[in-house]
């Protein structure tokens, strides 16, 4: 299982990391958070303090619009926030 899908890269996110020391990722949504931690421990060698997730069911939704109503469902992911102890940083950038 892929733990670690894509990180979350907004301006919110980015403000957390040079302030607060924080990461976002969208992760798998089976992950738990100690396999969060090693994921992100052995892909960027850091050390994790804490690991704060947070599960967002597909949700079922329906909207009128001019051609009747539509009715769809949401993705289902999980968003998992990583702060980082000591002097730490993960520069998502640096490969580009």
């Amino acid at each position: 299982m892929e733990i670690l899908i894509k990180p979350i890269l907004t301006e919110k996110m980015t403000a957390q990391g040079e302030k607060l020391n924080r990461y976002g990722f969208i992760v798998d949504p089976r992950a738990n958070k100690l396999q969060i931690k090693a994921a992100v421990e052995a892909m960027y060698g850091v050390v994790v303090a804490e690991v704060n997730t947070c599960n967002y069911d597909g949700k079922y939704k329906s909207r009128y619009t001019k051609a009747g109503m539509l009715e769809g469902r949401q993705n289902r992911y999980k968003k998992a926030i990583v702060t980082l102890g000591g002097e730490d940083k993960i520069d998502f950038y640096s490969n580009i």
